[in-house]
């Protein structure tokens, strides 16, 4: 009888070390390399691969991408990338063509493909707004993770470089994709409940032309002080500071990446006070509903 239960439970042992076998295999399995070039992007990479894939950011926090330079440890962990997912800041003209060539099996997704880019707004006429300006040139802005119905489509890129990549985890992408989208969807609606009392737009004035896209879609215009890197001339800095305090701007949208020490004397000069607006925080969904909220008191 004893011999008899032993050799019974013999397949039943084989089953039970196959599966215990294959969960190991699946938690021991490598989540896929990816990288992205500013920290928002892995925001949206983290909520539609969760844990199958090991994102790294390029531009460290605090850094600029207009000037970034990658560090050594940085192209030996590029060398092992499945894929990066770009998105059109300045560096990666220097740079993506560089990564190509030294691991020229990572897929670089483009996830600004099929986004009309606006052109940096330039300093003009103290009461000209801009015009809604694209170009396919250079001086494109390349802000368009800052537009909620933008990351949708970016999301959809993402959404199919992983897939393609890890065809195994379809349905984990997409089920992450569909709820990233709701929060979008979700965002996008409650900053326009935000701006409905502004029926007829705002200005807020911005150090450096981030906010374009932000602007754009909820029916703002940003005031740049800064662009292209260059401060204002003495005549158009008079000019810009006049019209603020003929409109009763008192806020002046900073971000950590630049010296605030120009920006500090234009507040006092318009008896106002800076505001930090991070583009690159990486708490995508909370910096921009609180980005939203601090331009929304802003406005006179």
């Amino acid at each position: 009888m004893r011999m008899w239960m032993r050799a019974g439970m013999i397949p039943v042992l084989v089953l039970l070390l196959s599966c215990a076998a294959g969960r190991s295999l699946v938690r021991a399995a490598e989540p896929l390399r990816v990288f992205v070039s500013v920290i928002p992007q892995g925001y949206f990479v983290e909520r539609i691969g969760g844990e199958r894939v090991e994102v790294h950011a390029m531009v460290k926090p605090g850094a600029n991408p207009a000037t970034y330079e990658p560090k050594p440890n940085q192209m030996v962990l590029l060398a092992g990338t499945r894929v990066y997912f770009a998105t059109g800041v300045p560096f990666e003209g220097t740079w993506l063509g560089r990564f190509a060539s030294m691991n020229p099996g990572m897929r670089i997704v483009r996830t600004d493909r099929g986004i009309e880019k606006r052109t940096m707004e330039g300093h003009r006429h103290a009461d000209e707004k801009p015009e809604a300006g694209h170009s396919s040139e250079a001086g494109r802005d390349p802000h368009v993770w800052l537009s909620p119905p933008l990351v949708m489509l970016q999301a959809r890129r993402i959404l199919e470089a992983l897939i393609r990549e890890d065809p195994s985890g379809r349905m984990d992408f997409e089920a992450n994709y569909k709820r990233l989208i709701l929060d979008l969807i979700d965002l996008d609606a409650e900053i326009r409940q935000l701006f409905a009392d502004k029926r007829e737009g705002g200005a807020f004035l911005v150090f450096h032309p981030a906010w374009g896209y932000f602007a754009e879609a909820y029916g703002l215009w940003q005031i740049p002080v800064e662009v292209e890197g260059k401060e204002p001339k003495p005549s158009e800095l008079s000019q810009l500071i006049d019209h603020a305090r003929k409109e009763k701007i008192t806020a002046l949208f900073v971000q950590p990446q630049f010296s605030t020490r120009s920006a500090q004397v234009i507040a006092e000069a318009i008896g106002g006070k800076l505001v930090v607006a991070d583009p690159l925080a990486g708490d995508w969904m909370a910096n921009l509903r609180q980005v939203a909220r601090s331009v929304h008191a802003a406005l006179p």
